[in-house]
């Protein structure tokens, strides 16, 4: 399994909880941006700085998503392009995205789209709270042990 984060988007205590991750199982992360980023030292974790671009990280990620591959991100077009690859998600609240789901969360932010598109106010996300932060840890230990268990 290979991690690919979508960096442009990811808050950074989210990226904190991938590099710990990553350096304890031992897991190759590649975090792709169109800006600068800082990473810490590390034979499992790089990045990808891309040109600026409309969705330039996203058409990155999914060139080099493999079946298999734990994507993290909170892009509903980009989870699904992923998980139509063979890929899970897992987004920044530790929600599980994957052939059985992904339809459902296309179709529900497309609606929200088109409200938007209207002139009828959503609002934003809320912000990441302890929980979803717990949350987005548990589950990402959960698949690396899982995958861990795999590859024995």
């Amino acid at each position: 399994m290979h991690i690919l984060v979508d960096a442009d988007s990811c808050p950074g205590i989210i990226k904190d909880i991938l590099y710990r991750a990553a350096e304890r199982t031992r897991t190759q992360m590649t975090l792709v941006a169109d800006r600068p980023l800082t990473i810490p030292s590390s034979s499992h974790i790089k990045k990808i700085q891309v040109q600026s671009g409309l969705n330039a990280a996203d058409i990155r990620i999914i060139a080099l998503t493999q079946p298999g591959d734990l994507v993290i991100t909170d892009d509903i077009p980009l989870a699904s392009a992923v998980v139509g690859k063979g890929a899970l998600v897992l987004s920044q609240r530790g929600e599980i995205l994957r052939d059985e789901n992904i339809a459902e969360r296309l179709s529900a932010r497309d609606f929200m789209t088109e409200l938007r598109d209207s002139g009828i106010s959503t609002g934003g996300p809320a912000p990441l709270s302890q929980k979803n932060r717990q949350s987005f840890a548990n589950q990402l230990d959960r698949l690396l042990v899982k995958q861990t268990v795999v590859q024995k």
